[in-house]
């Protein structure tokens, strides 16, 4: 097993910019760091379970892959949408009472990413099932796979932090540039370009 290559998939896949690292860094912005972190157990907690089930049912959900990928690109494209919606209007109104930044919003935005999905389907069994079989050693990769998940958005709530003063001074420009991200995310996993 190429132990750097694995490594690497693993830190861009889940370092880089995605709908549930967007939606933490606009929760750091406007309900604080310790109101976000809600928010990253709920992802880790869907990021690890995916990574569970993917490794349990890797076989049979090779059969029907196609059928998984247009579903959840039809779902995951809806509620990024409406993910896009609630961090546009964050600081229109002063209601502090948004779904997306509670531990529930976190671990269901792991199913409905197709990001994340498309990462749990592919990297157990690209880089450990074909050199370990072991339940124990694939249940011990599982545990580093998502403690990696934990340290990128852990990541993305200290950036977050660190420039909130300048987050603040931009709300708007940032929640509508966010907004238009994660709108973005959701034109290209519709499928439809």
């Amino acid at each position: 097993m190429n132990i750097t290559s694995f490594l690497i998939y693993c830190v861009v896949a889940t370092f880089t910019p995605g709908p549930a690292n967007i939606v933490i860094l606009s929760s750091v912005q406007h309900f604080g760091a310790k109101k976000a972190m809600a928010y990253v157990c709920g992802a880790t907690i869907g990021f690890g379970l995916l990574l569970v089930v993917s490794t349990m049912l890797n076989r049979i959900l090779a059969d029907v892959i196609p059928n998984i990928l247009s579903i959840m690109q039809i779902i995951g494209s809806l509620y990024m949408l409406y993910l896009a919606y609630q961090v546009y209007k964050m600081g229109a109104t002063e209601s502090k009472d948004i779904q997306t930044t509670n531990f529930v919003s976190g671990l269901l935005m792991q199913f409905v990413n197709p990001k994340v999905v498309l990462f749990t389907l592919t990297v157990i069994p690209t880089f450990v099932m074909p050199y370990y079989t072991s339940s124990l050693v694939l249940f011990l990769f599982v545990i580093i796979i998502t403690l990696i998940g934990f340290l990128a958005f852990t990541t993305w709530v200290v950036f977050g932090r660190i420039f909130r003063r300048f987050l603040h001074n931009h709300q708007k420009v940032l929640n509508t540039l966010m907004a238009l991200f994660l709108v973005y995310s959701a034109i290209m996993v519709s499928g439809i370009l």
